[in-house]
């Protein structure tokens, strides 16, 4: 079997995804770019992630052309692909549909900011506004609002985007992103929501920025 290596790792994060909550059904997907050859390894469309096997992972070009697999891609191919052909820094993609980075997505105003330290690494946290699911014009606003540096943004009604220079990086933004969602929702229900400020979270990204150079 071609790109076993890539496969088992997409495979174990997408079942890691599952055991955390991050994704449930057939929701969501998770992508790995080779470090050799220009393919990246894919979650298939609809079909369970439990009981899944390394040959059920898609192998797709970076133009989204379905190469190998036993399933076709993920719908959402083109999203994840228009990333790595954007940020040649990112290998990695995750897409969930996590509830509360849903729920922090929709209102007028939406906005997430860090609330502990560790949340600093994947601020600012874009929003990019609904599109249909699988479209090229999904794929662009997420490339556009991630920038040349983003790790993470939310898309309204739909759910969350990150990325990251591994599979490793990739899930630390997708659940770092939940768990600043989840510590927002809760203290704006308890009425003492307090984010870090502004002055503290620059701070705090040059400090992770200066240890991650060494």
């Amino acid at each position: 079997m071609n790109y076993e290596r890539i496969r088992k790792i997409v495979l174990d994060a997408i079942q890691d995804a599952v055991a955390q909550g991050l994704i449930h059904g057939t929701s969501g997907n998770i992508a790995l770019r080779d470090d050799v050859d220009d393919v990246v390894a894919i979650t298939p469309s609809g079909i369970p992630y439990t009981g899944m096997t390394l040959e059920d992972i898609a192998i797709v070009d970076l133009n989204g052309k379905w190469l190998e697999g036993n399933f076709k891609p993920s719908s959402e191919t083109p999203m994840h692909t228009a990333v790595m052909r954007a940020r040649k820094d990112v290998k990695a993609t995750v897409h969930t549909h996590a509830m509360y980075a849903t729920i922090m997505a929709m209102g007028e105003n939406p906005v997430l900011r860090p609330i502990t330290p560790p949340h600093c690494e994947f601020t600012p946290i874009g929003i990019v506004p609904f599109t249909m699911p699988g479209s090229d014009e999904v794929a662009d606003k997420v490339v556009q609002t991630l920038g040349e540096k983003g790790r993470s943004v939310l898309i309204k009604n739909h759910g969350m985007f990150s990325c990251g220079k591994d599979m490793k990086a990739a899930m630390m933004a997708a659940v770092y992103t939940e768990e600043m969602a989840v510590t927002t929702y809760y203290a704006k229900l308890l009425g003492n929501y307090e984010p870090m400020s502004e002055e503290a979270e620059a701070a705090m990204k040059a400090l992770i920025e200066a240890d991650q150079a060494v």
